[in-house]
Order: C-alpha cells, then structure tokens, then sequence
C-alpha cells in the first residue's frame, strides 16, 4: 500500500539521476571540483532545471558521488565478509579489499577532490554504516588470526585509505598498498 502524498520515481527520473551521477563523476574526473554545474548537466545531456530538480546544491550533488562510492565499497566489503565465512583468510580479503578500494579511487578521482575541495561530508547512512561494520569484521578476523596488530582499528584503515597516492602510476600504488598491508601486520612498538 502507498503513502499519501508519495509516489514512485519515475523510469525517467531515475535514468536522469544516474547519468547525472555518472557525468559529474566524470566531470569533476577531469576538470577538477570547480566545474559548473551546467557543464555537468551537459555532458548528462538534461537541462541544468533538471539537474537542480535532483541536486539542488552543488555540495548535494558532490555528497550523491561519493556515497555511491560508499555504497560500492560496503558492497564489495560484504562480499569479502562472504567470502571469509566460507573458508577464505580475513586478511588475504582485507589486503584485497584495501587494493580494490586504493585502485577504485585512482580511478574515481571526483571523489577525493570533490570531497576536500568542497569539504563535502558522507552522510552517516546506511551504506557509511554497511562499509564500517564489512571492515571493522575483516580487522576483526584478522586480529584473530593474528595476521594484524592487535591495535590496527577501523580509524587506521580509513587514514591510510585517504591518504593514498592516487596520482600516481599503478606500481607506485601496488607499493603503497604492500607497504601499508606490511604497516598493518606489524607490531606495536613497546
């Protein structure tokens, strides 16, 4: 039964949304986090009205990219979680994981910059809270496989994570990746 005054979105609204998404993904990609607004619903091919219709903000529409970048990374740490509760090491899915997300946001520049430049904030949503609980049970397993520090916390992964050298070439990334994986096995200093 439907609610009174609610109503489902429309094929052509949700089609709108993503590309939009997609474009200003895209645009911020390749001209950096200043780009205007009617650039982005150009090369979304909408008006810029229906762009404001969805995002009446440009700091909306940066928050939208990145908490479907946050929906990508709990869903891939879900499926590690899957994985490790069918026989798969916590850590070898942690160290995956890691790689995936560093690779992801080498490849997703909008939403590093668009985040700092426009100081936009993930909302505490349910994909936040899906991606913290997915890594916080990896670090978990890992700790009890004693594969990790035992003081390695979700905050840590989340500072390696945003402090990751995405500008750079791929081997240069890979070695970040090892040396961080390295950083999280050894241990603590007494």
């Amino acid at each position: 039964m439907q609610q009174s005054g609610t109503r489902p979105a429309r094929a052509d609204a949700i089609r709108n949304r993503t590309k939009i998404l997609e474009a200003a993904r895209q645009q911020i990609t390749v001209h950096g986090p200043n780009v205007g607004m009617d650039q982005i619903a150009n090369a979304a091919g909408v008006a810029v009205g229906t762009l404001y219709r969805h995002f009446p903000t440009k700091n909306d529409l940066v928050a939208a990219v990145i908490n479907a970048f946050v929906s990508e990374v709990a869903d891939r740490a879900e499926a590690a979680n899957d994985r490790v509760a069918q026989g798969s090491s916590a850590f070898s899915e942690l160290a995956g994981l890691l790689g995936e997300i560093v690779q992801a946001c080498a490849n997703n520049h909008a939403v590093k910059a668009a985040a700092v430049a426009l100081n936009a904030d993930v909302d505490d949503s349910w994909d936040v809270q899906r991606a913290r609980v997915a890594l916080q049970l990896l670090i978990e397993g890992s700790q009890a496989d004693h594969a990790v520090r035992d003081d390695l916390s979700i905050g840590d992964f989340y500072l390696l994570v945003s402090n990751a050298p995405i500008d750079e070439p791929p081997e240069v990334l890979q070695r970040w990746v090892d040396l961080t994986l390295f950083g999280f096995a050894g241990k603590t200093a007494r």
